[in-house]
């Protein structure tokens, strides 16, 4: 017995094509569409004659010319919905809000203190939201520098975690300004994402990313998707036993506070100490660094290792000379993108803007 889809189903597959023709090309006519989607230029026209109805689409007022019949050129709504985008770092929080087409139509910060504390972080965070409210704000998304629960998006307190936030929930913190899902991952996975996508990690499924910077992070992509873990705390490599200054095994944190490379009272590495320090610290750095690294590459078989971080990709090569030495022996290579984690979140929550937008119109 063959399968016969309705008639509104087969509207509502148009409708997406027309959507996503549109937030693609920012504006087309009714013709540009049919040419790009192959389907006929009657179809497209009813298909916009509905949207348009339903005040997702409007016609701009311009027109073609040239031979030819007159086209009217069609784009998205102005209220059609925006997505909005919160990294929350020790630095302070960052906000924007994205439209379909993918442009950046506001944006906001707040500073954080140091050493931060859970309530001044909430109320950053609470204050970029306040001052990203706009109508219509279908979807958030976040990248905070902080472990998170993959089934609360609430933040887990680690030992030795360089930004203590406590029990930070951005859900619930944001959940007023916006009026859909609101989805929270740590800024490494956004990173990792951000190589993958348009890095050098681009068409490699499984590689691994070290971030080195205030904070020691891990992220794990395996057969193209980022590995969290049972509770989203996969990948803290701080923790990760390798060589101390003194030969002895350590955790790769205490390494820093060994040689004593933290910011007073925290976990977090002092970069500009760091950066200062000659080479026989740089040589004891390295070490401890490839050696948690080969741990981890050990059990997960990456075919590549990215080093990005304040201060990892300066010291990736000497990185990968000493992973060259060991068993398992694996390229590593410095991130390429800049402020990948706010990049990663902000692809995502553009496409999660456009399946919002496509599914309330579609959906039979």
């Amino acid at each position: 017995m063959s399968f016969k889809p309705s008639l509104d189903l087969l509207r509502s597959i148009t409708d997406e094509h027309v959507l996503r023709a549109l937030m693609r090309s920012g504006r087309a006519t009714r013709a540009q569409v049919a040419a790009e989607t192959g389907i006929s230029k009657p179809t497209i026209s009813e298909s916009v004659r509905r949207l348009v109805e339903a005040g997702l689409l409007v016609d701009t007022g311009e027109r073609t010319t040239g031979r030819g019949g007159v086209g009217s050129y069609y784009t998205l709504a102005d209220d059609i919905g925006v997505a909005m985008v919160v990294a929350i770092a020790p630095t302070g929080v960052r906000g924007e809000l994205v439209d379909a087409f993918g442009s950046v139509v506001a944006s906001a910060s707040a500073p954080v203190g140091r050493p931060a504390v859970e309530s001044g972080v909430a109320e950053a965070v609470v204050r970029v939201g306040r001052d990203l409210a706009a109508g219509n704000v279908r979807t958030a998304v976040v990248s905070a520098a902080d472990p998170v629960d993959r089934r609360t998006g609430g933040l887990v307190h680690l030992p030795d975690a360089p930004f203590l936030v406590g029990t930070l929930d951005p859900v619930a913190l944001l959940r007023p300004f916006v009026d859909g899902q609101v989805l929270v991952d740590n800024d490494v996975n956004w990173s990792a994402r951000t190589e993958h996508e348009s890095g050098c990690a681009q068409g490699i499924r499984d590689f691994v990313y070290l971030h080195l910077g205030e904070g020691l992070g891990f992220a794990v992509v395996s057969d193209g998707e980022v590995r969290r873990g049972y509770r989203g705390v996969a990948g803290e490599i701080a923790h990760v036993f390798t060589t101390g200054p003194d030969g002895t095994a350590m955790p790769l944190t205490e390494v820093f506070a060994v040689l004593g490379l933290h910011r007073p009272g925290t976990a977090a590495i002092d970069v500009d100490a760091l950066r200062a320090t000659g080479p026989d610290i740089q040589n004891v750095i390295v070490r401890a660094v490839a050696g948690a690294l080969t741990a981890a590459v050990s059990i997960v078989d990456p075919e590549i290792a990215v080093i990005g971080g304040e201060w990892g990709p300066g010291l990736a090569p000497d990185i990968d000379a000493a992973m060259a030495r060991t068993p398992r022996p694996v390229t590593v290579t410095s991130a390429q993108v800049t402020d990948p984690a706010m990049t990663g979140a902000r692809s995502h929550a553009i496409e999660r803007l456009r399946s919002a937008i496509v599914t309330a119109r579609t959906d039979p």
